[in-house]
């Protein structure tokens, strides 16, 4: 096989494709046979160039998996021998970063079999070297290593930590330092919280500050991106690992982005370090006092000029602007003063770009800040209404960007400023720039949605504008201006009468658009007509209708998310305000509802093999090797099916709520997901879920009896949510409920979810109306059920209700009380149950324990010692 398979290779590395396809393939038959291992290693000895010995080597990485059992003790011996030799002779650093990545995937399974105990000693040994190649090497083993064998490294931290500081700091080698950085952030991942290894780690920061300023410095910045990496799982690690060292990764990152002379990438990252330290460390910053710092260094980004050719996404304006707007949700009390000082300094400077920071760094943090800036909110207001009428663009687009968010989040004070906000907006409304007048529609809509019939007196300007703008604009205006007749509809309600014809009218132009670019308007225009049709009313819309639901069903066989969410929200709408006599579109509409629910929201996932040669090798694959572990480049979730999940999900609830659906036949499946579907509705209302109760619970009980255990799981839960939210409606059905919920507790129940989620109803119950339950026949039988087995989601509540009971001393939960102890225990030690619920329980217990003090002992002495130790470790710890 040897000499055939060296003339493969050879083969494959040809530019002729013709040639490289056929070599392949003979490859990939030759490499079944475990006698390919011999073969490869002996050219990784002795072929003569290095892009053939770098392919034997990827080729024994991807086939070693399946082969090794296989392979008698000389043949692994000489492997391993091969491997050795390749790493620390070979003069190809390709060839022996291949080897290593051979080592790593043999050390999975020959070190914890006891098989290559020399290999470690080994890597110490060469990290240790005076070559740099071997270094090198030896700290990419660790890397790869990390990845198969990490735990075995636990032991060996002590050991590795010194090594891998000096190679940190290794002067005569940029290659070891990148290895060195690489190796540190491998190991993260390992670090558990003992003192020592938390130490060890909180070592390395200021090495890799020192090692990456002196690569900046050097122009090395692909070694500062490394150690951007680091500080990222460092900042994400559960492990206290940062300590003191916040302020200088804090001072060094903000040194990096306020650099306008590095590259954009690097400034990227070290703005993205901030923004995660802000998430997930707020309260190092506070303590700190890092805010302000970080804060004089972002507001300033705010008047960078994005490069024209770059990428907007990785302008430093847009990401300081994500920065600030991070720290004012997450700590509003410290950033608001300084902003609102730089912005007050600002809006009036001489360069454009300072005043357009200063009204933008105002709308960024108007969510977060919500609470500060409604009491300054005239004075700010002055500031974005006097910047809507700069004359820079740039300025005027900012502020029109800054009123919509006022609008948004500084409800509903923003509303009382409507007289000088109204005309501000009318007013850009006419700028020349599309940009302004696209914000400005935004800031529109945000702001007239929940005016109510304030908006009267501007109604007929406005809709005379919208109209116009809705004729004459480019595509992109066309969308926000549609969205702006919608809020205005909405507060205008039958005020809007007089402008919905013709409104309507233009909408039905754009419901039957069927090019991609203008999908996007279709979604808008079947939004409106639903807002619209809400506005106006049944008696002025059920006969004109027709046409609009015929349309919005069409756009169904249009593959585009957006629309058929904006549909399901149309149809809700629509099913709202005709009531009963929407009964005659749901054959039509609730299969497609259901075709958005069950949509795949999963992930998208690209699989990246981390071993190819320059010539493109990735074309030979392992499809015979079953168990090759690829790796994870990217997941990315399309939120758009999650939104359009979601608009299905509220229309079908309003399909049952609104008409007689429940009555109507459908398959189990349809049921079980209208059930869900109604839970949820139920959970979201709240209290106005009571007006339709007598609709919704006779489909509810009768599925409690379907033959069908989903069907019997989410039936359980949706009384549970009706009766917590349904209030005196709900009372009447109590007895129903209690005899079909019976029914689940019995021997005859085979599905423990469906068990759990009765529990978790007859909780709710009891929480809610503990007087209308006999609680003398219902406990028994529900304690009996306990612990949860199958659905934990429902912990909670359950436990909550039978801590409540007992912490009240309730009479008929006392008799109870060793078979609540016994479940109590069984929680404790699940692994499936969070330490919230779990420190619920141990309230619980210590109460029982301090007022019934010699009484518990027999009780918890009877308990099998692993559980009395754990239920009295959670109960001390109160």
């Amino acid at each position: 096989m040897a000499q055939s398979l060296e003339l493969l290779l050879i083969q494959f590395l040809m530019p002729d494709n013709d040639a490289r396809r056929q070599a392949e393939e003979q490859i990939r038959r030759l490499a079944r046979d475990p006698q390919v291992v011999p073969a490869l290693v002996h050219h990784l000895r002795t072929a003569k160039t290095p892009n053939v010995r770098q392919l034997a080597a990827v080729l024994l990485r991807k086939k070693i998996t399946s082969h090794w059992p296989k392979l008698p003790p000389h043949a692994k011996a000489s492997l391993k021998q091969a491997l050795i030799d390749s790493i620390t002779i070979d003069h190809s650093h390709l060839v022996r970063r291949a080897s290593a990545n051979v080592v790593s995937i043999i050390a999975k399974y020959a070190v914890p079999a006891g098989e290559w105990p020399e290999l470690l000693p080994f890597i110490f040994q060469c990290s240790q070297s005076p070559q740099e190649d071997h270094r090198e090497v030896a700290l990419i083993l660790f890397s790869s290593l990390t990845e198969t064998i990490g735990t075995t490294f636990q032991s060996h931290l002590n050991d590795l930590q010194p090594i891998l500081l000096k190679c940190l700091q290794d002067e005569a080698s940029s290659r070891v330092r990148i290895a060195a950085l690489k190796a540190v952030g491998s190991f993260i991942e390992y670090v558990n919280d003992g003192g020592d290894v938390v130490k060890m780690f909180r070592e390395f920061v200021p090495s890799i500050l020192n090692v990456s300023r002196l690569c900046l410095a050097n122009g090395e910045e692909d070694v500062a991106s490394i150690a951007f990496e680091i500080f990222d799982e460092l900042i994400e690690s559960p492990a206290p690992l940062l300590g003191d060292s916040v302020r200088s990764i804090v001072q060094f990152s903000l040194e990096v982005c306020s650099n306008q002379e590095l590259e954009i990438n690097i400034r990227q990252q070290a703005i993205q370090i901030i923004s995660w330290l802000v998430k997930f460390k707020a309260s190092f910053l506070k303590k700190h006092k890092l805010v302000i710092p970080i804060l004089q260094v972002m507001c300033p980004l705010l008047t960078e000029t994005a490069d024209e050719d770059g990428d907007s996404d990785l302008a430093a304006d847009r990401s300081a602007a994500e920065v600030i707007d991070t720290m004012a949700i997450n700590l509003p009390r410290h950033v608001f003063p300084p902003v609102l000082e730089f912005a007050s300094v600002s809006f009036r400077h001489i360069n454009p770009k300072y005043r357009e920071a200063a009204v933008t760094s105002l709308g960024v943090v108007s969510e977060g800040c919500c609470e500060h800036l409604k009491d300054k909110l005239e004075d700010c207001l002055k500031v974005v209404l006097e910047a809507l009428k700069d004359q820079e663009q740039m300025v005027r687009g900012a502020a029109s960007f800054a009123l919509g968010q006022f609008a948004e989040h500084l409800q509903p004070e923003i509303l009382s400023h409507y007289e000088s906000v109204l005309p501000c907006i009318l007013n850009a409304l006419e700028d020349p720039s599309d940009e302004v007048k696209e914000k400005s529609y935004y800031a529109l809509a945000a702001f007239c949605e929940d005016m109510g019939e304030d908006i009267l007196p501007y109604l007929d300007p406005l809709m005379c504008r919208l109209v116009m703008s809705l004729q004459g604009s480019p595509r992109n205006l066309q969308e926000t201006c549609m969205s702006a007749i919608g809020s205005v509809a909405a507060a205008a309600e039958q005020a809007f009468m007089p402008y919905a014809e013709k409104v309507l009218e233009m909408m039905k132009g754009f419901m039957v658009l069927t090019n991609d670019e203008d999908l996007c308007a279709r979604a808008r225009a079947t939004e409106v007509v639903g807002i619209v049709a809400m506005a106006v009313g049944r008696a002025r819309m059920e006969t004109i209708l027709p046409p609009f639901i015929e349309a919005a069903i069409s756009g169904f066989v249009l593959d585009y998310s957006e629309l058929r969410e904006y549909t399901h929200g149309f149809f809700s709408n629509v099913a709202e305000i005709l009531d009963d006599s929407f009964a005659q579109y749901l054959p039509h509409v609730v299969p497609l509802a259901f075709s958005s629910c069950n949509l795949d929201d999963g992930s998208a996932v690209d699989i990246d093999d981390a071993d190819s040669v320059d010539n493109g090798f990735s074309g030979v694959s392992s499809d015979d090797d079953v168990n090759d572990e690829p790796r994870v480049r990217n997941i990315s979730v399309r939120t758009g099916v999650l939104d359009e999940k979601a608009a299905a999900t509220q229309a079908i609830g309003f399909f049952a709520l609104h008409t007689k659906m429940q009555k109507s036949p459908h398959p189990p499946q349809d049921k079980t997901m209208v059930v869900a579907t109604l839970a949820e509705v139920a959970q979201g209302m709240g209290a106005p879920i009571s007006a339709y109760v007598d609709k919704i619970m006779p489909l509810v009980l009768k599925e409690l009896a379907s033959s069908e255990a989903t069907n019997r799981r989410n039936a359980a839960f949706c009384v549970g949510e009706i009766c917590k939210n349904g209030g005196a409606a709900a009372l009447k059905y109590y007895g129903d409920i209690l005899h079909g919920l019976h029914r689940l507790f019995a021997d005859s129940e085979p599905d423990d979810a469906v068990r759990d989620n009765a529990a978790g109803a007859i909780a709710r119950m009891i929480m809610v109306q503990p007087q209308s339950i006999p609680l003398n026949q219902v406990l028994p039988v529900f304690i009996k059920a306990l612990p949860l087995k199958e659905d934990h989601e429902e912990s909670m509540v359950v436990y909550s209700c039978v801590c409540n009971l007992l912490l009240s001393s309730h009479p008929q939960i006392l008799p109870l009380v060793p078979d609540v102890i016994n479940a109590f225990a069984q929680v404790v030690v699940s692994p499936n149950e969070s330490d919230e619920v779990k420190t619920v329980v141990a309230k619980a217990v210590s109460h029982l324990i301090s007022v019934y003090g010699q009484q518990m002992q027999p009780i918890l002495s009877a308990l099998p010692p692993a559980h009395a130790n754990a239920l009295a470790s959670f109960a001390n710890r109160r």
